[in-house]
């Protein structure tokens, strides 16, 4: 992770917030389809918004935990292995560097210089033999990155809702400012998804828009198709 510590959950925050706010307007676009009114639409939207929240960070919490028990456990055993069969462990280390171009002679040179400290050499066979690195973020972190970013940007496209309630606005503009404040929040969280992707920021800001308004036309769609068991219900 580059950039500093205020970066190491960007991925977290980018992501939670795209799954935040689409599934969050798909629920909007379906209620409204099936023109069912706003009180439904803040129901099931914030029952969606906290629940799909908790269940998105406390798998992202439990799989951050799940890397590190697995790295921790490994490293258990090169250490294991490193006490009680160090010369199988550096024949590795040498073959290691041997099939990545070093000759025979260079190989035992660097595996001479990385074996004279029993932490960095097991550090040296997690990442050389295993091709594990340990992760240097908390995984209660990142569940919280993913629940404030998908409880932020899944709002948006509610707020219109709850200011109905206080001052009528009409069904067809609130859905209509719940699109504007929806797509602009997709196209800006698919723009800030190049500081984690590297592409470029105008299409990858259109393809979130797009990804998102197609999501929310089937949820419309279907909710459209469906409305009438609204009212027999």
């Amino acid at each position: 992770h580059h950039g500093g510590a205020e970066q190491k959950y960007l991925g977290e925050v980018v992501y939670g917030g795209l799954d935040g706010i689409v599934t969050t307007f798909a629920i909007v676009s379906g209620v409204a389809g099936a023109e069912l009114g706003g009180g439904v639409v803040l129901i099931l939207g914030l029952a969606n918004l906290f629940a799909d929240g908790l269940s998105m960070a406390t798998g992202a919490y439990l799989s951050s935990k799940a890397e590190l028990e697995r790295y921790d456990e490994e490293r258990r055993r090169e250490l294991w292995e490193i006490d009680n069969y160090p010369e199988g462990e550096r024949a590795e280390l040498v073959d290691i560097y041997q099939r990545q171009g070093y000759s025979l002679e260079d190989a035992q040179s660097i595996t001479r210089v990385l074996t004279q400290d029993r932490e960095r050499w097991a550090d040296v066979m997690m990442a050389q033999e295993l091709d594990l690195l340990r992760e240097d973020r908390n995984p209660l972190l990142i569940g919280a990155a993913t629940l404030a970013a998908f409880v932020a940007a899944g709002s948006l496209p509610l707020l219109v809702y709850l200011v109905d309630l206080v001052r009528p606005l009409g069904s067809s503009t609130t859905f209509a400012v719940s699109i504007a404040l929806s797509a602009l929040a997709l196209f800006g969280l698919g723009a800030a998804k190049v500081r984690v992707t590297g592409r470029n920021w105008l299409r990858s800001g259109l393809e979130m828009l797009v990804v998102g308004g197609l999501a929310a036309g089937v949820a419309y769609l279907i909710g459209y198709l469906l409305r009438g068991l609204g009212v027999s219900a």
